[in-house]
């Protein structure tokens, strides 16, 4: 379960009295892989680890959210170890995953690698083929008509397992419903935009989002919850929207902006203590006035980082 720290042997010297090479330094990326691989398997042998041996494809789902929005923040540190160190926890979900289905009988982690390899070739038919694009929005655009090609390919099962030809799938079909609603919003619009389906400008958004922040008004004013429900979410939709139209992942920006209120909070509880109260009694103007004290802060500590930097 835990990583363990192993006793690393002195290497012997050379008989030229030089210190040998270690031989991890000779492995390949593939070595390597079937190393871990085999490291995985023994942990769930019958004489593995408990944990490991426990662990099924439901209970390791927090894990492989969790791997992955670690490898997102170790990425914006800019900790190049860190973000070595999330990255490999985060194949290591694979790897693991890979294992239990190889148990069952299912696939194997060297199918997993098959299929992608296959895929990325399949896909990109102006490198490994005789097709041509102009430009990455064209790259874009032929990669989602050949998604759309594959999944009429491959047909539908049904319940009893019986094959049937696939009706023309929707450019939409592969968003997974089990993402963050604000990244399947992102997701969605993405496609559709590829195809044309978009505005003109940035002012259009605006003004999309104007008119849904009014309706959510009216709904508001008839006291009306469903319908109040709904035309918040049609707002929230025009903010991903806003988003992808951006070029921003509204996920990555919610993340940055709960973690700098989150940051602004903890000074203003920390500014109450010193004033040896709770925040919760603190009165609402004084609360007005941490936050702008802990904004103020925030945008000193940016200009001095900033600063540092640039000296470097």
């Amino acid at each position: 379960m835990a990583t363990k720290k192993k006793k690393v042997r002195r290497n012997r010297k050379s008989r030229a009295g030089r210190p040998a090479a270690r031989k991890s330094t000779r492995l390949t990326a593939g070595e390597w892989f079937e190393k871990l691989a085999a490291v995985q398997a023994r942990l769930r042998a019958p004489d593995g680890c408990p944990w490991d041996r426990e662990q099924t494809h439901a209970s390791l789902r927090t894990f492989l959210i969790e791997e992955a929005y670690e490898v997102l923040e170790a990425l914006e540190t800019g900790d190049d170890g860190k973000f070595r160190e999330e990255m490999g926890d985060l194949l290591l979900q694979i790897v693991f995953h890979s294992e239990i289905a190889k148990e069952e009988g299912r696939f194997t982690v060297s199918d997993v690698i098959r299929e992608v390899h296959d895929k990325m070739v399949r896909r990109h038919p102006h490198v490994f083929g005789e097709k041509r694009a102009k430009d990455s929005a064209e790259v874009l655009k032929n990669w989602e008509q050949i998604k759309k090609e594959e999944r009429r390919a491959a047909g539908k099962k049904s319940a009893n397992g019986s094959q049937h030809a696939a009706k023309d799938g929707s450019l939409l079909d592969g968003v997974s419903r089990a993402l963050p609603a604000a990244l399947e919003g992102f997701q969605l619009t993405r496609r559709a935009a590829r195809i044309g389906f978009d505005w003109s400008s940035v002012e259009g958004v605006f003004d999309k989002m104007g008119e849904e922040a009014g309706e959510l008004r009216q709904a508001l004013g008839a006291e009306d919850r469903k319908r109040t429900e709904e035309e918040m979410g049609d707002l929230l939709f025009a903010s991903v929207n806003l988003a992808r139209f951006l070029d921003i992942d509204p996920e990555i920006a919610l993340k940055k902006a709960n973690a700098k209120f989150s940051a602004r909070f903890r000074h203003m509880e920390a500014l109450a203590a010193k004033g040896g109260k709770s925040l919760a009694d603190v009165s609402p103007a004084q609360m007005e006035e941490f936050w702008e004290t802990a904004k103020r802060g925030e945008k000193k500590d940016s200009r001095e980082s900033a600063e540092a930097s640039k000296g470097r």
